[in-house]
């Protein structure tokens, strides 16, 4: 009996080392396929505004760039029939916490000093109170838990980058993170245009605009560009405001692995049993390597470091980055998509438009005197 199970073993174990063998191949073609998309990427990223001279161009990001050329390559792998033979290369979850943790390089402590306690508060109030409005809105719509966590982190933070840290922490699909991506990206770019027009319209200082630009618009590169539009005042200080909600990012990723460890997945269970060990295994590990990568850059700029030390690391962020929203087209699937239907865009939009009300409010009563 023994000698026969062994023999099923080696057989298994054959046949698993055979697979190995013949995958490697498709593997690397696959990695082949995420390079290739990546580099055409970064390169309509740099000469499409050149090409197309709209000034909404000049503000579209790569994640817009990187998913179409992912969902592009994604029909072509399915009309050749190699899908699952490639897909072990779309290593989405690696490039994307790589990615996060040389965020970290770019959120320094001491540019958030430079506004005082004022943008860590707006920070702080704003994060906290979005994110439980669109939290519970989320909830009044029958929302999922783990979609309403990557709506409620996006919208609140710092848009796709957020939605990206939830996942990880409440284990999200791939398709959610791509539909967050989506609904950030739609409404990020008219709130480029829209916002410095209502700063206009409302007569709002440059620092009040510039906190009202930097904690309602979810993506870093919109805030410098809507910020830049209103002037250098409003662009110092939005990206001050934006920077200290960055910070926050690991404190929700943190927060939703002990929500979901501990409830959302422990429902008609003992919450209390191997939660010590449950933390740990579903932590985002990644968040202490987001936190190091800060601390190192904080201390490197403050001992005196060239700029050009953290600028390579944000190009080879963006480089890892670049390769998740590839992997994440690939891997896309548009049925699943359809099946939230419109209740998240209905949650998005509602959190939206209480953002902007709510960081109106807090700029107007922060940054009112407020004096670079």
């Amino acid at each position: 009996m023994s000698t026969r199970s062994e023999s099923i073993d080696i057989a298994e174990t054959d046949a698993l080392a055979e697979r190995s063998q013949s995958s490697a191949p498709w593997f690397f073609v696959g990695l082949a396929l995420v390079l290739a998309l990546g580099l055409a990427t970064r390169f309509l990223e740099k000469n499409v505004p050149v090409w197309v001279d709209w000034g909404w161009v000049k503000s579209v990001e790569y994640p817009v760039y990187a998913i179409v050329l992912g969902l592009v390559g994604s029909g072509i792998v399915g009309v050749l029939g190699i899908r699952e033979k490639v897909a072990s290369a779309f290593r989405t979850e690696f490039f994307i916490k790589t990615g996060l943790v040389l965020l970290g390089a770019s959120v320094q402590l001491h540019v958030i000093a430079r506004a005082g306690a004022l943008g860590v508060v707006q920070a702080v109030l704003l994060v906290s109170s979005v994110f439980f409005f669109t939290w519970w809105i989320g909830g009044k719509l029958k929302v999922g838990e783990k979609l309403r966590a990557l709506l409620a982190a996006s919208v609140s933070i710092c848009g796709v980058s957020a939605a990206i840290a939830a996942a990880g922490a409440v284990r999200a699909t791939k398709e959610q993170i791509a539909y967050t991506a989506t609904l950030v990206i739609l409404f990020a770019l008219p709130s480029i245009f829209l916002l410095p027009w209502l700063a206009g319209l409302l007569g709002l200082s440059g620092p009040v605009a510039g906190a009202w630009i930097g904690g309602n618009i979810d993506t870093t590169a919109a805030v410098a560009a809507a910020g830049a539009i209103v002037g250098e005042e409003a662009l110092q200080i939005a990206a001050i405001v934006k920077s200290a909600q960055n910070v926050l990012m690991g404190v929700v990723a943190v927060a939703l692995t002990l929500y979901f460890a501990l409830y959302v997945e422990k429902k008609g269970q003992d919450a209390t049993k191997g939660a010590s060990k449950a933390l740990w295994e579903r932590f985002p590990k990644f968040v202490l390597g987001f936190i190091l990568a800060s601390a190192v850059a904080t201390w490197y700029v403050n001992a005196g470091g060239a700029s050009a030390g953290i600028s390579a690391a944000n190009t080879l962020r963006a480089y890892f980055l670049i390769l998740a929203f590839v992997s994440i087209g690939l891997e896309f699937r548009l049925t699943k998509l359809l099946a939230e239907g419109w209740r998240p865009i209905a949650v998005f939009g509602s959190a939206t438009v209480f953002n902007l009300a709510i960081a109106l409010l807090i700029a107007s009563i922060l940054f009112s005197n407020f004096q670079i």
